[in-house]
């Protein structure tokens, strides 16, 4: 995992990082796991006209990259609003609960082995009145886990799509949630009213102590919050919520979601150590059962691991696969 800080305007900060690669003889582009073509362009295509409308800055980020490039323009923006849309997509884990002062959220980043080279830490502080945050990618412009400087912290997982529609997918409405929200419900909002391309879940936390688990897709969204009833909420590869159900699609690889499911449940019946943040990361590295053991010569493996603590507002990541390497706390970023 490499690490960058951007700043000055959307498009400002997509250009010099852009230039900054190519300066280095590094091109995105070429480590794209699929072909730029056919369907995934017309896809793109048919959903730009919904990233005019609800979120221009972003395409400016990513024209500001392209020229930094020096590539032909759209091919960026082709694998970018393509994504969880079109496979391949990445088979992730999320978790979030509460114990006094701590709000926690969990995730695992899984993803084709080796993909840990090109993943990316960012601290994004940009001009326009967006609110600052950090996040975490393998999909450049695209945030698959972060908090921002309100303390609203937010994960996704990718569903396979039963369905799809024109609009914003997964990585791109998470990170317009870090830019813009400041609260858990104040996304759920913002998820109503969006235009949604993929299927998937986010799990959100903040700091008034809220937290859920939203599933969604262009068919519709459901909600989990945490109270009395459900202690804790966590998100794997399927939908799980009883309005989602019918969109569950059957007979698919999905890096053993169900077991990963399980695997968390299993954690919160069996009760934490009465360290909330210590808890969490023995959740992901797999202690409880199986959630991140992959046999790396499959092609899989889980690329990070994060934990955010919003209550305190601190962070710790692993840049790896948690079972084999160790959690660091990250100072960074304060919120």
């Amino acid at each position: 995992m490499y690490h960058e800080k951007f700043y000055g305007t959307h498009y400002e900060a997509g250009l010099r990082w852009g230039a900054a690669l190519f300066k280095k003889g590094k091109r995105l582009l070429e480590n794209v796991p699929f072909p730029i073509a056919g369907e995934r362009v017309r896809f793109a295509k048919a959903c730009r006209p919904f990233y005019e409308k609800w979120y221009p800055e972003v395409l400016e980020e990513i024209r500001g990259i392209e020229e930094g490039q020096q590539e032909e323009s759209g091919k960026l923006e082709a694998v970018l609003l393509s994504m969880y849309c079109i496979l391949p997509e990445n088979r992730c884990s999320c978790l979030a609960f509460r114990e006094g002062e701590h709000i926690i959220l969990g995730r695992n980043s899984d993803f084709l082995a080796g993909s840990d080279r090109f993943s990316m830490n960012g601290v994004y502080r940009l001009n326009g009145g967006y609110a600052s945050f950090q996040g975490n990618t393998t999909a450049f412009v695209e945030m698959e886990d972060g908090v921002n400087e309100h303390g609203f912290a937010v994960g996704l997982t990718s569903v396979y799509p039963a369905c799809r529609g024109d609009g914003l997918n997964a990585g791109m409405l998470l990170r317009y949630g870090l830019e813009r929200c400041r609260t858990v419900e104040a996304f759920i909002r913002a998820l109503e009213v969006l235009p949604v391309a993929s299927c998937q879940t986010f799990t959100a936390v903040d700091k008034t102590g809220a937290a859920a688990v939203i599933e969604c897709g262009p068919m519709g969204m459901e909600v989990c919050r945490l109270d009395e009833e459900h202690t804790f909420v966590a998100a794997v590869n399927a939908f799980h919520l009883d309005a989602m159900k019918p969109y569950r699609t059957e007979g698919i690889d999905d890096w053993d979601a169900e077991e990963r499911y399980k695997t968390i449940r299993r954690a919160f019946e069996v009760g934490g150590t009465g360290d909330a943040v210590f808890f969490a990361m023995e959740i992901l590295k797999g202690s409880y059962g199986f959630l991140c053991q992959y046999d790396r010569k499959t092609g899989k493996d889980t690329v990070w691991s994060a934990v955010y603590d919003v209550g305190p507002g601190r962070i710790w990541r692993c840049e790896g696969n948690p079972s084999r390497k160790n959690f660091q706390e990250d100072g960074r970023f304060r919120f």
